[in-house]
């Protein structure tokens, strides 16, 4: 896999669109960022997960997975090395990625609602 995959796989998701961030491609949905490509001079696209999702996906293939140095790794964002990764893993974990922000922007619509009618 490579850069141009990455990039074809992240946008082939409902709603979700290319955008930047501090001059590096990312991909959003909502708005939201949920994979970007701010690594693409290692060879990495990079998710954004929890620390669980990140766990269980580094666990089950540690090749091609890794956590992000730093803060940003331990809340869950995640190195994919494209070189090595099957069209298979991409796709599930850019799934993952883009599901659990579908999830937490629901989940503020919601909480924006109730607070709304509280006032």
């Amino acid at each position: 896999m490579d850069i141009q995959d990455f990039r074809d796989v992240a946008l082939s998701f409902q709603g979700a669109e290319e955008s930047s961030h501090m001059g590096q491609p990312d991909f959003r949905v909502g708005g939201r960022i949920f994979a970007t490509l701010a690594s693409q001079d290692q060879g990495y696209g990079n998710l954004m997960l929890t620390p669980e999702l990140q766990n269980s996906l580094v666990s089950a293939a540690p090749d091609v997975f890794l956590p992000v140095h730093g803060g940003w790794g331990r809340m869950g964002a995640t190195h994919v090395r494209l070189s090595v990764a099957t069209e298979h893993q991409l796709t599930e974990a850019l799934h993952m990625a883009w599901k659990l922000r579908v999830e937490k922007n629901e989940k503020s619509k919601s909480r924006t609602k109730r607070t709304k009618k509280q006032k």
